[in-house]
């Protein structure tokens, strides 16, 4: 049985921001989760203790929390030492790199989501990027695990969601499955549900103005 937070069937919202965009900070980050819980979203993905602070103070719904650190091919909550900060901050669940990559401290994603769930006992979000990473996350205590990651790992990332990971991830695990990555539309949201994830994140495609106003004069060729 899962301990994951988020309800069935729903729309977590991803806050975050790039650096250097003038959206950056908790200020701003907190006025967007307040204003997708105010649209309906029942939970929020943030990046960081100051972020996370500052959005758990002002929105009920559980925060998934991560700390973004470094440029290297782990840099999502890459040891327990950052999960620690994401967890005093107020997060209620820890996101982490699930791949099968070691991190930057010589551990593993196994080890790395054990400790968390002993040391805070709190549940993790094990962001993957293929069965089975999944399933390793999953044996090793994860609560849930999301497609995050796929596309991002090597090779080119595509446009589209990974809806074919979400269906064989919800095939073979006996956890919350949670689509993540490129989903932009209603309609890819609703193929994710109807493939049997428990809840979508979607960021850039709501939190991000400067990556919307791109991407339509991108579309449109406006020039």
């Amino acid at each position: 049985m899962s301990d994951f937070p988020i309800p069935t069937g729903t729309l977590v919202v991803s806050c975050q921001s790039r650096p250097g965009v003038p959206l950056q900070g908790p200020e701003a980050m907190t006025l967007l989760a307040r204003a997708a819980v105010y649209g309906g979203a029942t939970g929020i993905r943030a990046n960081g203790p100051a972020d996370i602070t500052a959005i758990r103070a002002a929105v009920s719904v559980p925060i998934i929390g991560l700390h973004k650190v470094g440029v290297g091919p782990v840099y999502l909550t890459p040891s327990v030492r950052y999960a620690a900060a994401v967890v005093a901050a107020g997060a209620d669940i820890v996101a982490v790199d699930g791949t099968m990559r070691s991190r930057p401290d010589g551990t593993t994603a196994a080890e790395q989501i054990r400790t968390i769930r002993e040391r805070f006992g709190v549940p993790v979000l094990a962001d993957v990027d293929s069965v089975e990473a999944a399933l390793w996350a999953r044996e090793a205590g994860a609560a849930a695990v999301a497609t995050t990651l796929s596309g991002y790992t090597g090779g080119q990332t595509p446009d589209e969601p990974d809806l074919d990971l979400v269906a064989a991830l919800v095939r073979r695990l006996d956890c919350p499955v949670v689509a993540e990555g490129r989903y932009r539309t209603g309609a890819q949201v609703r193929a994710a549900l109807d493939a049997g994830a428990t809840a979508v994140v979607v960021g850039t495609a709501i939190t991000d103005p400067a990556a919307i106003t791109a991407r339509l004069i991108r579309e449109s060729l406006i020039s």
